[in-house]
């Protein structure tokens, strides 16, 4: 009887070693940035553009009192800096989870990077500025500031310790649940969705900036050769009519409420005081308390 019950221990021992080996060698042979696979990576990202917009609204509501659209694109439910930032955060801070101290330094420098290089983008591809730190002390071209950039100091803390992990646990609680194909095939699928979300966003901001320009007689800072190509499509009734049923000045402005353009001599001009007739948020909570400024001698 000791002898069978040995020889099944051993056994199970051969089979333990050799699903570990199989598993091991799986995961050789998937391409891996810093030992995270690819699909995990994008699965980051979508997880935290998903996060990132539902952060974005809650602060919206909580300091402007409305529920306004604060996603980077026009369909999905995604701010895609915090994906981009997020994604990129983990592969960078990989070498500084020493402690604390390292972490924040990695992610003061790599989060100022990211911000500033989304805003470069956001100014450079679609004219459009999507936010501006200009007002703020120590900041670069109004793109990143000391401020944010400590946040994203203390964001790289809690990322790596707290919140990553947990990301990672649910990751792998539904690869227990579910086949690891179609989970990796899903998160394929949503990163494609999200891409062709950009390129339609990226058109209809062109389309948009362009009208704007034409129809209230904006000068704002963009290359002639641009404009000239954007207003040649709205002389297309096809595409002008397509442009203004699914890319309206509402349907802009809503979508992107906090909008700013730059005009030719640096002025910023915010979309919502151009377009006043649109309401740039859903629904208002409630009207903030702004105090009345001092007056001299007060």
């Amino acid at each position: 009887m000791e002898e069978i019950l040995e020889t099944q221990r051993k056994i199970e021992e051969r089979e333990l070693k050799d699903e570990k080996e199989i598993k091991e060698s799986k995961k050789k042979k998937s391409f891996t940035i810093c030992g995270i696979t690819i699909w995990r990576l994008m699965a980051y990202f979508i997880i935290y553009s998903i996060a990132g917009f539902i952060i974005e609204t809650i602060f919206g509501a909580v300091t402007k009192g409305v529920i306004e659209s604060r996603k980077s694109f026009l369909y999905g439910p995604f701010c895609a800096i915090y994906g981009v930032g997020a994604v990129v955060m983990i592969i960078g801070l990989q070498h500084f989870k020493k402690n604390n101290y390292t972490l924040f330094l990695g992610g003061f420098i790599i989060g100022s990077v990211v911000e500033y290089i989304v805003s470069w983008v956001g100014e450079m591809i679609f004219h459009v500025m999507w936010w501006d730190y200009s007002t703020m002390p120590f900041n670069i071209n109004g793109r990143i500031c000391v401020a944010f950039s400590f946040f994203w100091g203390v964001l790289a803390i809690y990322l790596m310790s707290h919140i990553n992990p947990k990301v990672d646990k649910l990751i792998d609680k539904m690869l227990g649940k579910f086949k690891a194909k179609p989970l990796k095939i899903l998160a394929l699928i949503g990163v494609i969705l999200m891409f062709i979300d950009w390129v339609i966003t990226g058109f209809a901001l062109k389309m948009f900036y362009v009208r704007l320009a034409d129809n209230y007689n904006l000068e704002l800072k963009a290359a002639e050769e641009y404009i000239m190509d954007v207003r040649e499509l709205y002389q297309n009734e096809d595409i002008s009519n397509f442009v203004y049923r699914y890319f309206s000045d509402e349907k802009m402005l809503k979508t992107f409420p906090n909008l700013k353009l730059m005009s030719k001599d640096g002025e910023i001009i915010y979309v919502s005081d151009v377009l006043k007739d649109i309401q740039p948020y859903y629904v208002r909570i409630f009207t903030p308390v702004i105090p009345k400024k001092l007056t001299k001698g007060e």
